[in-house]
């Protein structure tokens, strides 16, 4: 019996510290997140709201790209696809460097927004998508129900929504645009709620392994994810509900 009790006993404490460094994990992959997002929106207003800077890659009048412009726009995505190939040879303070970077030069391919937008329905939107973010990430991480079968079909809907934003650049339908935006606010409202749960299982999966450069690393990757989830949900819900100047 007294052995018995020694063996729950030293359960208890086991799950106790996988909670406890869970709950650490999530923290700071939310910060991380949450330092990226002021970043992001700092360099997009400094840039945004001073027509000298934004004219070094848009036509201030139009907002069209010019040569930089394209390249800053395709930037992020590119960066994404190396920060995966990357991230093994990288050590976790690499990593953080990288992600806040690449929220830089983020801003930079958003500076536009407050140009073509009013101040107020940017703030508006934004509050609307962080209530929103909050919402789906709580219920991913708190859900029951296995939700890890989404995630092939949501990639699959994100590069669907790559392919068809590239074509439409060329084609400006608004009709196009507003079902991409549609699609996109559902895509990535999934995603949240997926990303999150998965974060939270790869901790799980890996906690007892003790690896703190591997956790690091998979924080700000978790970082990375979720923070992608928040600004593609906030840039389509903008093209749903903003107000343009």
């Amino acid at each position: 019996m007294a052995e018995y009790e020694t063996i729950r006993t030293a359960a208890g404490s086991r799950t106790a510290q996988v909670d406890e460094g869970l709950r650490a994990h999530m923290n700071k992959v939310y910060g991380t997140m949450s330092v990226g997002m002021l970043v992001t929106f700092a360099v997009a207003w400094a840039v945004g709201t001073s027509p000298q800077l934004l004219s070094v890659f848009r036509d201030p009048v139009t907002l069209s790209p010019n040569i930089l412009g394209w390249i800053v726009m395709f930037a992020p995505l590119l960066m994404v696809f190396g920060f995966g190939a990357a991230i093994n040879r990288l050590s976790a303070a690499g990593a953080q460097l990288f992600f806040y970077v690449f929220a830089a030069v983020m801003g930079l391919s958003l500076s536009w927004i407050f140009v073509a937008f009013t101040g107020f329905s940017i703030a508006q939107v934004f509050l609307v998508t962080s209530i929103a973010f909050a919402g789906l990430s709580l219920w991913g991480y708190t859900t029951k129900k296995d939700i890890s079968g989404w995630g092939s079909f949501l990639i699959m809907g994100v590069i669907g929504l790559i392919v068809a934003s590239i074509i439409n650049i060329f084609l400006g339908s608004p009709a196009i645009m507003f079902a991409i935006s549609i699609l996109g606010v559902l895509i990535f409202a999934g995603l949240t709620a997926y990303d999150t749960q998965d974060i939270k299982n790869e901790y799980l999966a890996h906690a007892q392994h003790g690896d703190s450069e591997w956790l690091g690393k998979s924080a700000i990757l978790g970082a990375l994810r979720l923070y992608l989830d928040f600004i593609n949900m906030f840039m389509f819900l903008l093209q749903l509900l903003g107000n343009r100047e």
